[in-house]
């Protein structure tokens, strides 16, 4: 994969190796059928629950 930095602030919580490297976040989420944490609201993403399910009810409230 091509150089992936990220200058802006991450909004995930959770701290891995992909923190700041938005394209390999989203490409890793993807793989699993999962949403990244940045997408959610705070506190949807604080559920830790990467769920395309949980994603739509977040987006719901």
């Amino acid at each position: 994969m091509a150089d992936c930095t990220n200058k802006l602030p991450c909004a995930c919580t959770y701290s891995c190796e992909k923190r700041h490297k938005c394209c390999e976040c989203v490409a890793y989420h993807r793989n699993m059928n999962q949403i990244p944490g940045c997408f959610f609201s705070t506190a949807g993403e604080k559920t830790y629950d990467r769920s395309v399910q949980a994603f739509i009810k977040d987006q719901n409230k």
